[in-house]
């Protein structure tokens, strides 16, 4: 089991349980502290959706840095139990146990910061990214997260804020 920490806000240094399951991997804390400072002024008062969201490490370090709502879904069971540990003694946390193409189903509310961060070379970035926009699911100006390796998609519907490479994995900024 894989150990993670919060960075920064009122969790930091806060440690949250991760876990080993193939095709996932942790957002690497030099990548998060970069990501976080890039998104620092949409943080506060944001209501934020982490799809594919794991361990919910990224979900709860925008709680940890102002924002006012999380809702953390993922489909694997083991990903929700571990969310479950992490976010004890927290409040304005969602957990929702679904596909994340499947998120219609279970509510209906708009979102101004969204992380996105599915399994690497599984090509559902650009399919996610439609699904928010058709389903209704992002606020107009929406900050959209994308962490990803090697995947090519279409966000003519987005304007690119920032991009970052670390090695392979590549991080986009989208503003809806």
């Amino acid at each position: 089991m894989r150990k993670l920490r919060i960075i920064s806000g009122i969790y930091k240094g806060r440690n949250l349980k991760g876990f080993d399951i193939d095709g996932t991997r942790p957002t690497m804390d030099r990548v998060k502290e970069s990501l976080f400072a890039m998104i620092q002024n949409d943080l506060k008062g944001a209501n934020c959706l982490d799809l594919y969201a794991g361990s919910g490490a990224l979900g709860i370090e925008a709680l940890s840095n102002g924002a006012s709502q999380v809702t953390l879904v993922d489909q694997n069971k083991m990903a929700i139990e571990i969310m479950k540990e992490n976010i004890k003694g927290m409040e304005s946390v969602a957990i929702i146990h679904t596909d994340a193409l499947k998120l219609h189903e279970h509510i209906k509310q708009k979102f101004n910061l969204v992380f996105l961060d599915p399994p690497y070379h599984k090509q559902l970035i650009g399919p996610t990214l439609q699904y928010l926009k058709e389903q209704d699911f992002l606020e107009a100006g929406a900050i959209v997260v994308c962490e990803y390796e090697e995947e090519k998609f279409d966000c003519d519907d987005f304007s690119l804020l920032k991009e970052r490479m670390y090695g392979k994995k590549c991080i986009k900024i989208l503003k809806f």
